[in-house]
């Protein structure tokens, strides 16, 4: 192989000056320029066209002349002077021009740097948010209003370019003065991008809703930053809607990490509204940041009194459970007795607005009105085959009679069957073309309550199959007068914007109960447990008990009902009048009517 000539030596010494961008450029015009006066001088000494100046002054005037590229005049010096001052202004020209471009193209380097979020954040105490999908914007609306007016420093880390994320919170959130939004452009599962978010700095991490599979990547590139920091106040919190899906255990504990399970929770809320309309805005009021909230509280006064006097004294809010040596209590027996180092867990509009009242409304011993075993009447249409079929049957209402599975896959046939046997529900499968209509009138025309489970797999098809349903089923509804009441699962909240309307339809969104779960996480890390209950299929849970099927019509004073429903094991939230109009935590001495068909909101065990 032959050596390398002087020039290929010289094209591979200049190509990898240049591959080091803007700084490489530069070097390479200060050296030319350096060699350029150099030469120049040089010369002009060598031809005598100094005119008696000295090499010092001729490098002085050789090195003014090309920084500033000035032609000199005709008064300046001999004619080979001025000629070789002019060469030396040509190359200053061509100098400058190379620069100018260099700074340029350098600053508009910066910009894009600057537009595309690539500059590490440089911030401490702050929320980061993992993901954006436009549409859905519940989780930042609440991480917002859970920061009241205290200044709070949310950023955003997502795959989209920075000024189009900033683009779509300022055209669809309303950001007040004292939060500020940052956004970054990241590979979510390259930790190295990661960093820029300041991670190791930041209060929490909350992963935006997402897929099950992205979700766990996401958790493990945050964890693999976080596990030589030796920071355990950072939480990192996420949302998986498989129980299969979840994050290890131990891995979990180790690194802060607390995941909560959607699909459950979602077919437990789904069960119940069908034939509670309104439960799932009631779930959604429960857990957003509008209104009251949950929180961990002491009293004055709490110490050495029973959970039932607690409740009965209670104003401002309501009494949920205990916080005794860390573990959240719910919903305890009426007679366990306070101690004055618990913690109240209370439902109230703020952390001080609960406090206790000295009089008391108390009720008879022998007042227990009991619940009423309601009659079985009411047929449920369920479209879908998902794996949440069965809690869904197991935690309909007692009401149930029928339950009508539309083109089941016998999926689990058996324990399905089971389910209904235990229940006392008849079970019937059907089978059709539900596009099309007269086919899909024979299976609605005598239900009234209709469950439309969203497919697995991609979001965006399932939550289009549900649509496409949903129309359908409206446009029945509308032309033959029938009386049937939909509660339908959407994947995505900027899906079921489309369809929202005034039929009274019942929509579960996974994306915005999972912003509802993730926010309370981020701002409440102590409440895990108390969450945790109320989203599982175990423990006290939300509902919605008709005020007939508990035998408390009539007409009461909220701390008579409070009472009247603890002692049938349920703590007393609010009630819905009909079928949209609700009240939460109402004055302790406010006197209600209830109707057989208003419905109380209560926490308890099934």
């Amino acid at each position: 192989m032959s050596r390398p000539s002087w020039k290929d030596r010289f094209s591979y010494w200049f190509d990898n000056h240049m591959s080091k961008g803007s700084i490489g450029l530069i070097r390479i015009l200060l050296i030319f320029s350096l060699l350029a006066v150099l030469l120049v001088s040089g010369l002009i000494m060598a031809f005598g066209f100094n005119d008696g100046e000295s090499f010092a002054g001729v490098l002085w005037n050789s090195i003014a002349t090309i920084i500033n590229a000035w032609m000199p005049s005709f008064e300046e010096g001999s004619i080979g002077y001025l000629l070789f001052m002019a060469l030396t202004a040509f190359a200053g020209l061509l100098v400058t021009s190379v620069l100018i471009g260099i700074f340029t193209s350098a600053i508009e380097e910066r910009i894009t740097a600057l537009r595309k979020g690539n500059s590490p954040v440089i911030e401490e105490d702050h929320i980061i948010v993992i993901g954006f999908y436009p549409g859905e914007y519940t989780l930042l609306r609440q991480l917002i209003l859970a920061a009241e007016d205290n200044p709070c420093t949310i950023v955003i880390g997502a795959e989209a370019e920075r000024d189009e994320i900033e683009s779509y919170i300022r055209d669809n959130v309303e950001v007040p003065k004292n939060i500020r939004i940052i956004c970054r452009t990241i590979d979510p599962f390259d930790p190295g991008t990661m960093e820029k978010l300041s991670v190791k700095t930041c209060r929490t991490v909350i992963i935006s809703p997402t897929d099950d599979n992205t979700t766990i990547k996401i958790l493990l590139a945050v964890s693999s930053l976080l596990k030589d920091t030796g920071n355990r106040k950072i939480m990192v919190n996420a949302i998986t809607s498989k129980e299969e899906n979840r994050f290890p255990s131990t891995l979990a504990r180790r690194m802060n990490v607390v995941t909560l399970q959607s699909n459950d929770t979602l077919a437990k809320i789904m069960a119940h509204s069908c034939t509670q309309t309104g439960l799932s805005e009631v779930f959604r009021e429960i857990f957003n940041f509008e209104g009251s909230e949950l929180y961990l509280v002491k009293l004055a006064g709490q110490s050495d009194i029973p959970f039932e006097k607690l409740m009965r004294r209670m104003d401002g809010g309501v009494p949920v459970g205990i916080c005794r040596n860390g573990e959240i209590r719910m919903n305890p027996p009426r007679d366990l007795m306070i101690r004055e180092s618990d913690e109240l867990l209370v439902y109230a509009e703020t952390g001080d607005s609960a406090f206790l009242k000295e009089d008391e409304t108390v009720i008879p011993e022998n007042l227990k009105l009991r619940p009423v075993k309601p009659e079985k009447n009411t047929t449920v249409l369920i479209f879908g085959n998902r794996s949440t079929l069965k809690i869904i049957l197991r935690e309909l209402p007692d009401n149930v009679r029928k339950a009508v599975l539309v083109n089941y896959d016998r999926y689990n046939y058996d324990l399905i069957r089971s389910i209904c046997e235990s229940r006392g529900i008849e079970l019937e499968l059907t089978e059709g073309d539900t596009r099309d209509e007269n086919v899909l009138y024979e299976m609605v025309k005598t239900a009234e309550h209709i469950i439309i489970q969203s497919n697995y797999g991609d979001e965006e098809e399932a939550d289009m199959n549900t649509i496409f349903l949903l129309l359908n089923l409206r446009e029945l509804k509308t032309r033959y007068h029938l009386k049937f009441n939909i509660t339908a699962e959407m994947r995505k909240e900027r899906n079921q914007v489309l369809v929202s309307g005034t039929d009274r339809t019942d929509f579960i969104v996974a994306s915005n109960m999972s912003s509802l779960f993730l926010a309370q996480l981020a701002e409440s890390p102590r409440l895990i447990g108390a969450f945790r209950e109320i989203l599982s299929n175990e423990g006290n849970e939300l509902y919605m008990k008709r005020a007939g099927n508990l035998n408390c019509a009539g007409t009461y004073k909220v701390s008579e009902l409070r009472q009247i429903l603890l002692r049938q094991g349920y703590i007393f939230l609010g009630y819905m009048s009909g079928s949209s109009v609700y009240r939460l935590n109402p004055p302790l001495n406010e006197s209600v009517t209830i109707r057989p068909g208003d419905s109380l909101i209560v926490f308890g065990e099934h």
